[in-house]
């Protein structure tokens, strides 16, 4: 029999917060001193984590192993699916690029393939591990994919794990949606119900109360928990739909204005996440010229399709404004993978890469130009830089599809074990990297806008708090969070009833 224990976290539609609490349950398994590891068969996410063999999983499984306080490998997501074009995403199996595919060809094509790779990962876990995480995707209650679904019901079965079913109250009506998701499943799925969790509560849980007792009534299936919303938690989103609730506004009550722009092929936007722990920043996600404004620090961060984000910049005025932005204001530019090919003179995809288009120019605020390759590059990496006069030695990974040049006049951001890579303007005020987790580094990041606040006249903040430090506190106080509001013990043995076969 396999060693793990497992227990699976679904979810009544997506962002219900399934991977926040899957990310707390790994925490509380870990300081309960069992061996934990975190696995979602098939995880749909623009936002990645590299492994430390330089493989591509999502940005979830990676954080999870984090809290987990293991190694995170690619069984823990052997299948990571990265929407590229309309109607198509880049297939990635154990953080290789497999091929790019439609969804009626994956449906189609693919599932047979997927399941043998699930499969062979979740036997590695369930017996390498003493507990086993196991986060869904969306909905149970697709009906109309539910016959080759390789990510929910299916997954429980495979592993033979309880599952509880989780509501987000925020949304509102919740009750209509879990005991709806709940009539949908068919009796063998709905028995592996254990319970429900009522996600992102706020107000009095008394008001609350009348609908708990009906629900549990009706269905016969328990409250598990009912969590309050969280605030300033600074572990990474799961995905772009969290975008939705980041501000466009500019705070003036915070020394240092960064806007972020918002494409929509944004890939890896938790590059930024550092500096919504900062307590000078505030930190803006803008999709339009508009929004825009005159920031102190703009971003342009990962792209998911380069070209098409590029040509959505031009079309709506961002480029143009960023052009002037950099010509009559003191503005710091930094570009991130696909926001640094961004910033050079142009762009080729003489392979189809991205788009049928086989050139564009770009913005042209660094000499550099880019040719997008069929082979991908995923590595973590680590160099020293020089910047605003101190060197600084940083790591970060990197995952991209193409290969800057350097143009007459550019000089090199980083030095990378023997290669140059990057580049910076000579008044350091337009900077590109392939470097993901640059801001990460908290000697640099201090430097950085330490720097901005000099040129707005104000005085350096020395001793900022390690951004390291402040997401483990983050697992630990999510954790605390969780455990006063759900009923762990009782999950726990229902994870052992559900082991021995009496439910």
């Amino acid at each position: 029999m396999a060693k793990a224990l497992p227990i699976m976290f679904q979810g009544t539609h997506s962002d219900a917060g399934k991977s926040i609490i899957a990310t707390a349950f790994c925490r509380i398994f870990a300081q309960n001193g069992w061996k934990t590891a975190p696995f979602k068969s098939q995880n749909m996410s623009l936002n990645s984590y590299v492994t430390v063999d330089g493989k591509e999983i999502g940005r979830a499984q990676g954080i999870q192993a984090e809290a987990a306080g293991v190694v995170a490998t690619t069984d823990m997501n052997p299948i990571l699916i990265k929407p590229s074009r309309e109607h198509e995403s880049q297939i990635v199996v154990h953080g290789k690029p497999y091929k790019n595919m439609q969804a009626f060809a994956y449906r189609g094509e693919f599932f047979e393939k997927g399941l043998a790779i699930i499969r062979e990962s979740l036997d590695v876990l369930m017996n390498e591990y003493d507990r086993l995480v196991i986060e869904g995707a969306g909905s149970p209650a697709e009906i109309n994919l539910n016959d080759r679904e390789l990510v929910n019901m299916r997954i429980a079965r495979m592993a033979n794990a309880p599952v509880v079913l989780i509501g987000d109250i925020e949304r509102g009506g919740v009750f209509a949606s879990l005991v709806g998701t709940l009539q949908l499943l068919d009796k063998e799925d709905r028995k592996r119900i254990i319970g429900v969790i009522i996600n992102k509560f706020r107000g009095d849980l008394a008001l609350l109360k009348p609908g708990l007792d009906w629900f549990e009534q009706y269905t016969g299936v328990p409250v598990l928990g009912v969590v309050p919303y969280l605030e300033d938690l600074h572990i990474d989103a799961e995905d772009s739909v969290s975008l939705e609730q980041m501000s466009t506004a500019v705070n003036p009550d915070k020394d240092i204005d960064i806007a972020v722009i918002r494409y929509p092929k944004i890939s890896n936007f938790t590059d930024v996440d550092p500096f919504l722990t900062e307590p000078d920043c505030h930190v803006r996600f803008v999709a339009t010229a508009a929004q825009l404004g005159q920031p102190d620090l703009l971003i342009l961060p990962g792209s998911k399709n380069t070209i098409e984000d590029l040509l959505y910049m031009k079309k709506n005025g961002i480029a143009e404004q960023i052009a002037q932005l950099n010509k009559h204001h003191r503005v710091t530019i930094v570009g991130i993978c696909g926001g640094y090919q961004m910033l050079g003179a142009r762009i080729r995809d003489p392979f189809g890469v991205e788009t049928p288009l086989r050139e564009i120019s770009g913005l042209n605020l660094l000499p550099i130009e880019t040719t997008l390759e069929r082979k991908k590059t995923t590595v973590l990496s680590e160099g020293i830089l020089t910047f605003a006069g101190e060197r600084f030695f940083v790591k970060g990974y990197e995952i991209h599809m193409g290969r800057s040049q350097p143009l007459d006049g550019n000089i090199p951001f980083i030095h990378v074990q023997g290669r140059a890579e990057g580049a910076k303007s000579k008044d350091e005020r337009v900077i590109g990297t392939y470097f993901h987790d640059l801001f990460h580094n908290d000697a640099f990041r201090e430097a950085l806008l330490n720097k901005i606040r000099r040129e707005k006249g104000l005085a350096p903040i020395y001793g900022r708090q390690s951004f390291r430090t402040i997401r483990e506190q983050a697992f630990d106080r999510l954790a605390d969070h969780v455990k006063r509001h759900v009923r762990i013990e009782e999950i726990e043995e229902k994870m052992h009833v559900f082991r021995k076969g009496d439910v």
